[in-house]
């Protein structure tokens, strides 16, 4: 894992560690353990590794703990497919609340069609966040914007997701365009 970046190079690193983690079939236990004594890219790997190698809840725990961060790119991969299917709504809310925040797109977060469609919730915590925003003389993100949209109860709902389908073999590999940089400005 320690070897992903300096073997591949940073771009293709984060691929080439969730690659490692499949073929390792690692399953929770081992993927915690990973990413507790991990750097943030060999955590980041373990997030992007959940969907593909954990099938339910078990890990949950390490989508919480990066939601808890504030390293953009742990956020932006802890809001992927596996928070989509089982982040309950309260703690989904508040990880698209900690997106705008933080600054990370909400591009990033998986399936926000579906789970933020006519959510009234969500619709007052992001106008409640708007107004302190504006209060506060600072602006609105665009994104808060389009996921305010989405909760419209009025709107044409997404297509009703089908039965998932399975877990290729080889999971796909991150996105290789550079992702926002941790706190402290450097790539991991």
């Amino acid at each position: 894992m320690a070897e992903a970046g300096r073997r591949c190079g940073a771009e293709h690193a984060d691929a080439a560690r969730v690659l490692i983690l499949h073929a390792a079939r690692a399953d929770a236990a081992a993927l915690t353990r990973v990413y507790q004594q991990g750097t943030a890219a060999e955590r980041r790997a373990v997030l992007h590794a959940l969907p593909h190698l954990v099938p339910g809840p078990d890990a949950l725990p390490l989508v919480e703990d990066a939601l808890r961060t504030n390293d953009t790119r742990l956020v932006a991969a802890a809001v992927g497919p596996y928070a989509a299917r089982h982040l309950d709504p309260h703690q989904w809310r508040h990880a698209v609340l900690k997106c705008l925040f933080t600054g990370v797109p909400v591009a990033a977060v998986a399936e926000l069609d579906r789970r933020a469609h006519a959510d009234a919730e969500l619709a007052r915590m992001l106008g409640d966040y708007a107004a302190e925003r504006t209060a506060a003389g600072r602006s609105v993100p665009a994104d808060l914007h389009r996921v305010l949209t989405l909760t419209d109860p009025t709107a044409t709902p997404p297509a009703p997701a089908t039965a998932p389908a399975p877990a290729p073999a080889t999971p796909p590999a991150p996105a290789t365009a550079p992702g926002p940089r941790g706190t402290d400005g450097e790539e991991s």
